[in-house]
């Protein structure tokens, strides 16, 4: 449907037909941003201003960049020009790319600055601005990404659009990115009426387009469930996993809903829908995706067996693999699915953690091969040579089971793939790259390996925790890719959701503290308590201890700052079942309530009104790399209606399926998310509430049946109650806004009540009787 706006777009002469440009179609180039020696920088541009990582990476431009901001609309008006948006983020190889071609080169830069003014968004800062005009350049073009790369009339109209553009025309008779800018710049000088009208018509269609057709009725949970697990099957790849042939992305979306359609599917497919996780959580985890020395996941695999990677570590990927790993690990009990929780959470500790509490946004994938280097490649921080590895591992002591002249190094290798030549195919490193380098991955397991060497599983296990050791500890003396040190309201709100259910269904006390660390720094540093408004993001400071920065005027919250922030909160009260949690939880339900809601079509706005720049309000209809807001926020409001006894939010979420409803009728597959949403909805969160002493056993054995069960996966709201709570600790949240709370009787110790639909059942007094009530919902 959107490829109808091409025909309104500017077309710069024959040359701009058809120049939407693909990146396998270019030489991957070998960048080094700022790489200018100090002392010899130019002067800076506007941007030197920012403390957003990725607008600084440009500030020594030659481009005369401006952030987004009026003053760069006033100029755009005061001097009649065309205005050049460039959206990215720090971490994007792409980006990076570009940059290095077109944005340091002054013959480039000059004909920017004489014809257009030039303007660089942080999308991860300002999603709305990148949703905005995404729009349009996939509708031109029909694919998106980034940079993403637009041109628009001085009133912030897009004429024209792209994502990466080469240097120059030399790619299949496609233009460059100079013939583009100076064709557009004269057909401005020619007639700039006829921009004017293409972006006001094509801003006509994009406000149209964006006003989704409102459903009369909450589609059928069974139907739509039913519909989305078929899609998703006919997309699964059955022998790696993954829903995707080559490039693979995680889709922790696809997952959630696998997990809780199992639980609620009593046919056959409940068995298919787990196997089709599992099988594809266990090959990610065994690939290369998967950092076997420092942890964590990279962001997705260029080829179909999750072996080579696009190295840039994002923290939204870790903090959503590591909710669907423990859930995964509820389900099966498979303590490798512990493991890399574990693993994941290390490396998020160690790597993206500031020491006030909050979590960095992102690694690079590209770094210097070696100190003193002068160009940075994609993977160097992460591959090894056979020799490397021969020479780290040389000293470290051979088990005696294992046969003579066999070594430490000869079994990581037979491991890990680790070959003399190098374990990358041709095909996937088309520029030699990764020549004569290994990306770690396990193609048998770690039970094969050990058999064929004649080693216990125990043996082998702590000979291979010892080498990765040595190998993480040479890696560390390598050049670090750049971080991201950027923190995002979103992203920790996934994280803390992630810390918390890992804390609780791990039985790990130290997740959950770092998950209320977490909190409260997001509290101190991304809320403001005067307004009750969230903020999108804030900074890691120049002293390294943990002082965080943000910038003059802070940039307001969006929709995602708040949906995820609040499940953070209430995974966080399930953990700790401190109220001061679930009472945030319901203020900041509240605030989202009353800044995005719309009251004439249901669901919720991306960003807040008032911004005179966002020329369209829009809603978010598809569950990505990140879930939708729309979607968090349904299950947000159910589990909120149910523990803080609000009807209002029972209806809002009504409202957004119905808002939603033919797109989840008919294609499920691209809301997931909201799908499982749906799946909580019809059921109505089941709701265990534990009355009786905090330091009662009975009452922790009770908590712990009613938080480690399968229908925890679902939604379940677990309160613990106690009556006998002292008046000086204040009065309860709960209480106050539950007064049926106070009826409920503990008997001697403690007892566990559980309610469905505003009725509840008679006290039990055991886990095994509480197991049996949960099992028999």
């Amino acid at each position: 449907m959107l490829l109808k706006f091409a025909s309104y777009a500017i077309k710069a002469g024959s040359l701009l037909k058809n120049c939407s440009f693909h990146p396998q179609h270019t030489a991957r180039v070998l960048m080094a941003h700022s790489s200018i020696p100090s002392g010899s920088k130019p002067d800076p541009n506007q941007l030197i201003k920012s403390k957003s990582p990725y607008l600084l990476q440009h500030a020594y431009n030659p481009v005369n960049w401006y952030p987004w901001s009026e003053e760069a609309f006033k100029k755009a008006k005061e001097e009649n020009k065309l205005i050049f948006l460039s959206v990215g983020y720090s971490t994007c190889h792409w980006c990076h790319v570009m940059e290095k071609e077109s944005f340091e080169n002054k013959d480039v830069a000059a004909v920017m600055n004489e014809n257009f003014i030039n303007i660089k968004v942080d999308r991860e800062e300002r999603p709305d601005v990148d949703k905005m005009y995404m729009s349009f350049v996939q509708a031109i073009s029909g694919r998106g990404g980034w940079p993403m790369s637009v041109w628009m009339t001085p009133e912030l109209k897009p004429v024209y659009g792209g994502t990466y553009y080469p240097p120059d025309d030399r790619y299949y008779g496609q233009p460059g990115f100079t013939t583009i800018l100076k064709s557009l710049a004269q057909q401005w000088k020619e007639n700039p009426q006829k921009f004017k009208n293409s972006g006001e018509s094509i801003m006509a269609a994009l406000t149209k387009a964006a006003l989704l057709g409102k459903g009369n009725q909450v589609p059928s949970a069974a139907e739509c469930g039913n519909l989305c697990f078929k899609q998703l099957h006919r997309s699964y790849e059955p022998k790696f996993g993954g829903f995707s042939e080559a490039p693979k992305f995680p889709q922790p979306v696809n997952m959630n809903f696998l997990l809780r359609w199992h639980v609620l599917n009593k046919t056959s497919d409940a068995g298919l829908a787990l196997d089709m996780c599992a099988h594809t959580l266990r090959m990610m985890a065994k690939g290369g995706i998967f950092d076997h020395v420092s942890l964590g996941f990279a962001r997705y695999s260029t080829d179909e067996k999750w072996h080579v990677p696009h190295f840039e570590k994002m923290l939204y990927d870790q903090a959503q693999l590591a909710s669907v790993y423990t859930d995964a690990y509820l389900l099966t009990k498979d303590g490798d699915f512990a493991r890399i929780v574990s693993d994941i959470l290390s490396y998020v500790s160690t790597d993206l953690s500031d020491p006030s509490g909050g979590f960095y946004s992102a690694e690079d994938a590209d770094s210097y091969p070696e100190v003193g280097s002068k160009e940075k490649r994609e993977g160097a921080f992460c591959v090894w040579t056979h020799k490397e590895i021969q020479s780290l591992l040389a000293a470290q002591p051979v088990p005696p089971e294992v046969s003579a002249g066999v070594t430490v190094s000869d079994i990581v290798c037979y491991h890990f793939d680790i070959r003399p030549n190098g374990n990358v195919d041709p095909y996937q490193d088309p520029h030699d790259e990764l020549k004569g380098q290994n990306v770690l991955i396990v193609r048998g397991s770690e039970e094969e390996t050990a058999a064929k060497f004649g080693l216990s599983l125990d043996v082998f296990r702590q000979l291979l925790r010892t080498a990765l050791s040595t190998m993480r500890e040479a890696r560390q003396r390598r050049p670090r890719p750049h971080l991201d040190d950027k923190m995002l309201a979103s992203w920790n709100g996934l994280m803390i959701s992630a810390f918390a259910k890992a804390g609780t269904v791990l039985m790990e006390d130290t997740y959950v503290e770092r998950a209320v660390k977490a909190a409260e720094f997001v509290r101190q540093h991304l809320f403001d308590q005067q307004s009750g408004r969230l903020f999108r993001s804030c900074y890691r400071g120049g002293d390294g201890q943990g002082a965080v920065s943000q910038i003059d005027e802070p940039i307001a919250g969006f929709l995602d700052d708040y949906a995820f922030v609040i499940r953070g909160l209430l995974d966080l009260y399930t953990a700790c079942q401190d109220e001061k949690w679930i009472q945030w939880a319901d203020e900041l339900q509240q605030k989202q309530d009353e800044l995005f809601w719309d009251a004439s079509q249901g669901g919720y706005f991306t960003s807040p009104a008032g911004d005179t720049s966002i020329l369209i309000r829009l809603k978010e209809e598809q569950d990505g790399a990140e879930p939708s807001g729309n979607s968090i926020a349904v299950g947000n409001l159910e589990r909120l209606a149910i523990a803080v006894d609000r009807s209002d939010y029972h209806d809002k979420a009504e409202q957004t399926l119905c808002l939603f409803q033919d797109r989840l009728a008919k294609i499920p597959l691209s809301l997931p998310e909201m799908a499982s949403a749906l799946l909580l909805y019809e059921g109505s969160p089941t709701e265990v509430v534990i009355v009786g002493s905090r330091s009662s056993d009975l009452g922790h054995q009770l908590y712990r049946e009613a938080v480690t069960h399968q229908r925890s996966l679902l939604g379940q709201v677990v309160i613990r109650f106690d009556p006998s709570r002292p008046p000086q600790d204040g009065a309860s949240f709960l209480a106050s806004r539950r007064p049926s709370l106070a009826a409920m009787k503990m008997g001697s110790d403690a007892a566990a009540y559980l309610c469905r639909n505003r009725s509840c059942s008679a006290p039990v007094y055991s886990s095994e009787d509480l197991r049996q009530l949960l099992n028999s919902q």
